[in-house]
């Protein structure tokens, strides 16, 4: 089977006229109807899994056994964002008929049509079907995916599955990098949700702001992910977290947008053989494709050559797309430069702190991030209550004793941080409250009962999920 031909700018005016047609439509349904929808697609993936995960592992030699994993995770969230739908509660109402003022009814209502710029390294959860498509479809809005390269025959199979459950033009694909420059300037798209590279998604929100009228763009981007040592840690149970943390940024063979990129830890720490022995056992392997084995092995150049940089673990030399492990360790003072960006692909930096006063000089340099970890002891009370307050500023997640990679799919999870991991830390693409990209806020103000949309309606209503008032004073 031979990739699919790029779309044409022609072809992408087309898609998105038919998904802006599509729309009233689309939003209008009953709650229930479009948590229905949500299910079958979830069905419709799940009943075709042989044959997703193996044009998955095909084509990004990720595996079965992750990609099945992957695939669960992916029905999981429809699921999941198909309950919050049911519920209603989304809509935020609010009717406020206090005092003199004004009789005001407020909820959210879906924003349109929405581009989705699926992911290469989750080619089912970060893609066609994934979380960014489901909470737009749970918000009400058609969406046009544009196919990332990776996986174009795995996209094009998962936009057949998904398009045949919805109504027409409700889901569409395109392909081709010219294809998402138009999708992202094309008048009928309302928002965009991106998940890739610095680069590649700045270029994007760029031209997102620049249009005659601006969208909001929510792109997931680059992200160091830094993890916290104290010296109490490192003596209560070094082993145990050199294990964990060579487990985790090896993961994937690092390519989690949560892999841990660099890791503060205490002068003396006596691991650097634990460390190398275990790096030595992860075995080479396939990345993505040979533009990201090609760009891993520059950026572990680069961080060789930064200043005060020592490699524990220099990387076996491979070509194409396949990488071998890389680790390297450097002063937390020299921190700087590439060693504060993310480099995709299984390397990290150990920057080690001879004081707190400069383990906490460190942590102000770090950039925003999705995440930051902290191993501490009890002992470490105080020390772990100011990192507290500096990793809240940092990142959208804080892991305690643990390890970053692997996100929930659940009603409390926050995967989004300050710039550069996002173009916008007010919102989550992972959980449901990822609806809210989706959404804008509408109120009407002194509209008679019989014009209103019927959640905000007086008159009782049979679908009872419609409606979830509140009242609040003005």
């Amino acid at each position: 089977m031979s990739a699919p031909a790029e779309t044409t700018v022609d072809g992408v005016a087309d898609i998105c006229a038919a998904a802006a047609a599509a729309a009233p439509g689309f939003a209008a349904l009953p709650l229930p109807e479009r948590a229905g929808l949500l299910r079958d697609v979830a069905a419709a993936l799940r009943a075709a899994e042989r044959d997703l995960v193996a044009l998955a592992d095909e084509e990004t030699a990720l595996g079965a056994e992750r990609l099945t994993g992957e695939l669960a995770r992916t029905t999981h969230q429809l699921d999941l964002f198909a309950d919050g739908v049911l519920d209603g509660r989304f809509r935020e109402i609010i009717v406020d008929r206090n005092g003199p003022g004004p009789d005001l009814r407020r909820m959210l209502v879906p924003i349109g049509p929405v581009a989705v710029f699926a992911a290469s390294n989750f080619p089912l959860a970060f893609s066609v079907a994934g979380g960014d498509t489901a909470s737009a479809l749970a918000a009400g809005c058609p969406v046009v995916v544009k196919a990332h390269p990776g996986h174009p025959r795995l996209s094009e199979l998962c936009a057949a599955l998904v398009a045949e459950v919805l109504p027409e033009g409700v889901l569409d694909l395109t392909h081709g990098m010219e294809a998402g420059r138009a999708l992202v300037t094309n008048p009928d798209i309302r928002a965009a949700a991106f998940t890739g590279s610095a680069t590649g998604g700045r270029a994007l929100a760029d031209l997102a702001h620049a249009r005659p009228d601006p969208i909001p763009f929510y792109g997931e981007l680059g992200s160091l992910n830094p993890v916290v040592v104290t010296a109490a840690a490192v003596e209560a149970r070094g082993p145990e977290i050199a294990d964990g943390f060579v487990a985790s940024y090896t993961l994937g063979a690092g390519q989690f947008c949560t892999k841990p990129g660099v890791v503060l830890i205490s002068r003396g720490h006596g691991l650097d053989d634990r460390l190398a022995e275990a790096v030595s056992l992860v075995e080479p392997r396939r990345l993505l494709g040979e533009r990201i084995a090609a760009a891993y092995r520059d950026g572990v150049a680069a961080l060789a050559e930064a200043p005060g940089v020592t490699p524990l673990v220099r990387p076996i030399p491979t070509s194409g797309d396949v990488a071998a492990p890389a680790l390297f360790k450097v002063p937390a003072r020299e921190l700087a430069g590439p060693l504060l960006e993310e480099c995709f692909g299984p390397v990290s930096v150990l920057a080690e702190y001879d004081s707190v006063a400069e383990l906490v000089a460190a942590v102000e340099r770090l950039p925003g991030s999705l995440t930051m970890t902290i191993h501490a002891e009890q002992s470490d009370t105080a020390l772990v209550r100011t990192l507290l307050v500096m990793a809240a500023a940092r990142a959208g997640r804080i892991v305690h004793n643990g390890w970053p990679t692997g996100v929930t799919v659940s009603p409390a999870m926050q995967h989004g941080g300050p710039w550069p991991s996002t173009t916008d830390p007010l919102h989550t693409s992972v959980g449901f409250t990822a609806i809210r990209r989706f959404l804008r806020p509408v109120v009407f103000q002194d509209v008679p009962d019989e014009f209103l949309p019927a959640p905000l309606r007086d008159t009782p209503l049979r679908d009872t999920h419609d409606r979830h008032p509140q009242t609040g004073d003005s």
